[in-house]
Order: structure tokens, then C-alpha cells, then sequence
């Protein structure tokens, strides 16, 4: 790919072409671009020369470390991008309509973020974010459905647990009033006993 649709790839998925800020990630990344080696001899990275000369990373962080190879960059150059060596890991200008590889850099975000990001992204992609919506929507729906049943079958059992509590209560209650009933039956024909005996 040339420079140019390199940075809209990595732009398209959330990150930039990679920036190095010092030699541990320099080597880093020549350790890994090794392994591309057979497919391509270098991989664009993001540092860029601006309309006044300057050299610039495309994520604005600082241009504090280099790894120019030899005679590299070179002041008549202005309108061509840099390389990163795969074999290497030097730095060199090349046009940018070349056909290179590239290394994108992504930004560290937590799961929670992701997740914000995944259901909010339609503003990118209308259909995608479309998609995204209703599944939200659906896992919501669920959720809420699931906690209505639990209340209900909660609600449910523990009526089932009064009833039979107050069945229980009503049930000692008639025996009570059963055997007090028998009780009062005894006594009275007792007495009525003992009043035909004393007669």
C-alpha cells in the first residue's frame, strides 16, 4: 500500500502508524517486522515531513529518538515518506506512492471502554452501529425479562410459603378449638356424673 492508504487503514481501525520514541521499541518492532521479511523489505511508519520541512510523528508525540540509515533523509526529499526496514530497522525516504507494508499503533483502552466504543461506533458505520443498537437493545430486553421472572417465582414462593403458613395456623387453631371443644364436653358430662352420683 502507499503511505497515504496506509494511514487511512490504521486510521480506519483506531489507531495511527506507529511513531518509535526509543530504541527498546525499535528493536521491538524490527524483531516482529523480521517475520514479514518474505513479503515486503520495509514497512511505513508514521513520521512525515510538514510543508515547512519539519519532520513530525502523525500522533503528535515527540521526535525524540531516530534511526536514519546511512546518508538518510535528505533535504530534496521533502514530498516522500519514511520506511522502517524490516531487515534492519533503519529508517529511509522513499516516495510515498510506494508499495510498502505498515505498522499501525493503537491506543491501550480497558475492556469497559471497548465496550462503550463497540455499541457507539455508528457514527462510522450507520449499519454496523445499527446492528450493534439492536443487539444492545436485545441483551437489555433479556436481562429485564429475566429479572421480571425471578421476581415473579420469588413472589410467587413466598406466597405459597404464607398460604401454607396460615393453612398451618388455621389447622392448629381447629384442632384447638377441637380439642378444647372435647375438653369442655368431658368436664361438663363429668360434672353432670358426679352431680347424679351425689344425688
Amino acid at each position: 500500500m502507499s503511505w497515504a492508504q496506509s494511514v487511512t487503514q490504521c486510521i480506519q481501525s483506531g489507531g495511527m502508524l506507529t511513531s518509535v520514541e526509543d530504541l527498546a521499541e525499535s528493536n521491538f518492532l524490527v524483531e516482529h517486522a523480521d517475520l514479514y521479511t518474505s513479503k515486503t523489505s520495509g514497512f511505513w511508519i508514521g513520521i512525515y515531513r510538514n510543508v515547512n520541512g519539519q519532520l513530525l510523528w502523525q500522533d503528535n508525540s515527540p521526535l525524540d529518538f531516530v534511526n536514519w540509515g546511512e546518508g538518510q533523509p535528505s533535504e530534496d526529499q521533502l514530498a516522500y515518506c519514511v520506511e522502517l526496514s524490516a531487515s534492519t530497522g533503519y529508517w529511509s525516504i522513499l516516495p510515498c506512492s510506494s508499495q510498502k507494508g505498515f505498522i499501525c499503533k493503537k491506543p491501550k483502552i480497558n475492556p469497559f471502554l471497548f465496550a462503550l466504543y463497540l455499541f457507539t461506533d455508528a457514527k462510522r458505520d450507520k449499519a454496523n452501529g445499527l446492528l450493534n443498537m439492536w443487539i444492545l437493545l436485545t441483551l437489555v430486553l433479556i436481562i429485564l425479562l429475566g429479572i421480571g421472572f425471578m421476581i415473579y417465582f420469588l413472589f410467587k414462593i413466598k406466597m405459597r410459603s404464607e398460604t401454607g403458613r396460615e393453612a398451618r395456623w388455621c389447622s392448629r387453631q381447629l384442632e384447638y378449638s377441637h380439642a378444647q371443644t372435647v375438653r369442655d364436653n368431658d368436664s361438663t358430662n363429668n360434672k353432670e356424673k358426679n352431680e347424679h352420683s351425689v344425688v
